[in-house]
């Protein structure tokens, strides 16, 4: 409760804390009516009796009754006494939540579901003000009625009608408290199987395209149906527990008014007590134990209530790993050089990502870490960026420890394009203006220009709002991919990270152009899987197991093909990785403008022309081409890859099929392409091969 003080009381509004006192008041004014107001009609009865109409006793009662209930006027002065102190309780926990969610850990967010945060944060905030107002307006006023009628009763009448509606009351609760904590484990069991519903349909529907891929529509309707049917059993055990528990109230209750009413009675009939007495007995009695019929719903409210505050309050004391040092200062960037000193880090305690890595990123360079899987080059860009801190070692951008420097700064001055594009369910413009909210329209219009956006968000109906969709569903992978570096671009740091490893080699090739733009005149450090995107890299570093095991130009690399078993890595990749994607690049390089032209190609004796031999009935002929880039990279690895200024074509020419093939003109195909990255149009000559084979 200490924790939470600060956000229940008001401390800097004296307005605020004059309504938590006028609450106070009307409270104790309406335990004052409770008393009068029996008294009162005990006081007509007794008038006319003995035949006398009091009229100004009569509108005195009815003056009572109007404070009193929830449609009584204390009531609505409550409500709109409390309305301002629930909104400052909730608005203040929320914003210190969510403030404290955003500077925790990484691992924090990696380690839990983003849905059951937001749920503990909304339930947390509001269970603060719902346990306040249940405290102050409903349990607080039971229990001072419970005591004042016990004394007035007593005092009125005899002190054994105050003794008998306390252990009524007394016994009643314990009753109840006793029950509802039973009723509380089947109301768990029912909330964490509806949870466990919801996780079901949520999920379902946010992979909509992958059910539907997969025909699992009733799938999903079944495994949503079976759990809505745990759900529901565990809630008929709730029920029955609950209407058991009201039989046991209401006996209790009947008892305790039924003993009074006969003792009371008996008082009245031999002349102790008057008619009115009796009356008032009784409205003393139904008024007390009504609000009693809620008392279990109350305690289980706070129970509930206590449960999430416990849960919030973990929120509020979760460990901020990353915090700014007491001395910390703003992070000044001039050149932006990069510079890891003998850095090792984990993720956790079984294996190190990175040991002990050295090495320096100039001004303006670009830089880029290939290597297996696992293999640590994620990790350079996460603590760069300072979502971990490494375990030993020092990182530096121009001579200052980065972590000497505030969080803001640092982050501010680079530009980061993840793995995985994060694309917001709003509008294109939001997701763009994202990558810095001081930017004005036509800055973000020039982001998008730049990435050759533009054009086509503005022939959408409704141009820059057009809403996206959850993770972006309604743009195509490339689209995302350059609102993504449109965002970085309007960013404007000077320093940019990039991790291409999830990006298709079509992808990739069409966010070229972009991704040219967005590292222009930066300090870049690429983490990627294709190599042939960083073949102009200005240093290349082989990051296998956590170490750097070759470092160079790609050119430099290239020539380290040896058999013995020190270097090589980058080669026997870069080998591997041109044969892997020779049938990928063809399918890209066809939607190329291709002109086709007739010319006449020399055969292996010189002459003129080629033709088909018509003699051969067991043969036949196939021509095809073979890749210009896969046979220019065997004579010559150095070569650039193709979204660098080549282009593949490959073309077969279909074989005869019947003996007499009449003469066929051998096509030699023109290839014009223009290209992503310099717009320029180059045109290559394919080579044609005659192969003989069995039918």
């Amino acid at each position: 409760m200490k924790k939470l003080l600060p956000f229940i009381w008001p401390r800097n509004s004296l307005k605020l804390q004059s309504c938590v006192f006028l609450c106070f008041f009307t409270v104790g004014l309406g335990l004052l009516v409770s008393i009068l107001a029996p008294f009162q009609i005990g006081r007509i009865v007794d008038d006319l009796r003995d035949g006398q109409f009091s009229w100004f006793s009569i509108v005195v009662y009815i003056g009572l009754k109007s404070l009193q209930g929830d449609a009584g006027l204390f009531h609505s002065i409550q409500n709109k006494l409390w309305t301002p102190i629930r909104q400052h309780i909730t608005q203040d926990l929320s914003i210190k939540i969510l403030s404290n969610l955003h500077i925790s850990s990484v691992s924090f967010h990696t380690n839990r579901k983003t849905g059951q945060v937001q749920r503990v944060m909304e339930q947390g905030a509001n269970s603060v003000s719902s346990l306040l107002h249940q405290i102050l307006f409903q349990i607080f006023p039971i229990w001072a009625n419970i005591i004042l009628v016990s004394l007035f009763a007593a005092y009125m009448y005899a002190p054994a009608f105050g003794l008998l509606i306390l252990v009524t009351a007394i016994f009643y609760m314990n009753v109840t408290m006793a029950a509802t904590e039973e009723i509380a484990k089947y109301d768990q069991s029912m909330t964490d199987l509806d949870e466990n519903a919801r996780t079901k349909a949520a999920a379902s529907l946010a992979n909509a395209e992958t059910v539907k891929c997969y025909n699992a529509e009733q799938f999903e309707l079944d495994r949503y149906k079976d759990a809505i049917k745990s759900c529901q059993q565990a809630d008929r055990k709730s029920s029955a527990s609950l209407n058991a528990l009201c039989l046991v109230q209401n006996a209790i209750i009947t008892g305790g008014l039924l003993f009074g009413s006969l003792w009371i009675g008996y008082q009245v009939s031999i002349g102790q007590l008057k008619s009115g007495d009796f009356v008032a007995f009784n409205i003393f009695m139904m008024q007390l134990f009504t609000p009693l019929h809620n008392i279990g719903t109350y305690y289980r409210m706070v129970q509930t209530n206590l449960i999430n505050m416990e849960t919030m309050l973990t929120l509020l004391e979760e460990d901020q790993t990353h915090k700014n040092r007491s001395n910390a200062k703003e992070l000044q960037v001039s050149q932006g050089h990069v510079m890891f000193d003998n850095v090792t880090f984990a993720y956790n305690e079984h294996q190190k990502s990175l040991k002990g890595i050295s090495f320096s990123v100039p001004k303006g360079a670009t830089v880029a870490f290939v290597g297996p899987s696992s293999g640590g080059k994620l990790a350079i860009l996460r603590l760069l960026f300072r979502f971990h801190d490494p375990l030993s070692g020092h990182i530096y951008i121009d001579g200052q420890d980065i972590s000497q420097v505030t969080l803001s700064s640092l982050r501010q001055n680079i530009g980061l394009m993840p793995k995985d594009t994060v694309i917001f369910n709003e509008s294109i413009y939001y997701n763009i203006h994202y990558g810095n909210v001081n930017a004005d329209e036509s800055q973000v219009k020039l982001a998008a220009k730049a990435v050759q956006l533009h054009d086509k968000i503005e022939s959408f109906p409704d141009g820059y709002g057009t809403k996206v969709g959850e993770q972006g569903l309604s743009l195509s992978a490339s689209d995302k991919q350059r609102i993504a570096i449109a965002r970085a671009i309007l960013k404007d740091a000077p320093i940019t990270l990039l991790d291409t490893s999830a990006l298709d080699p079509t992808t990739e090739r069409r966010t070229q152009q972009a991704l040219a733009s967005m590292t222009k005149d930066r300090t870049t450090l690429i983490v990627t899987r294709r190599l042939t995107s960083v073949v102009n890299a200005d240093l290349i570093f082989v990051v296998k197991d956590g170490i750097i095991v070759e470092k160079g130009s790609h050119q430099e690399l290239m020539k380290k093909e040896s058999s013995s078993n020190k270097g090589g890595i980058y080669y026997e990749m870069w080998q591997k990785q041109i044969h892997d994607d020779s049938d990928s690049d063809d399918d890209y390089y066809f939607e190329n403008k291709i002109n086709s032209k007739e010319i006449q190609c020399q055969n292996d004796s010189g002459s003129s022309t080629s033709t088909v031999d018509d003699q051969k009935s067991s043969k036949c002929q196939k021509t095809q081409t073979r890749s210009i880039h896969q046979q220019s990279k065997q004579q010559n690895p150095n070569l650039k890859h193709p979204s660098r200024g080549f282009s593949i074509q490959v073309v077969e020419v279909e074989r005869g099929k019947k003996q007499n093939t009449p003469k066929r003109e051998i096509q030699i195909i023109e290839v014009e392409e223009e290209m992503y990255v310099n717009r320029s149009t180059a045109s290559h000559t394919v080579e044609t091969i005659e192969i003989d084979e069995d039918i």
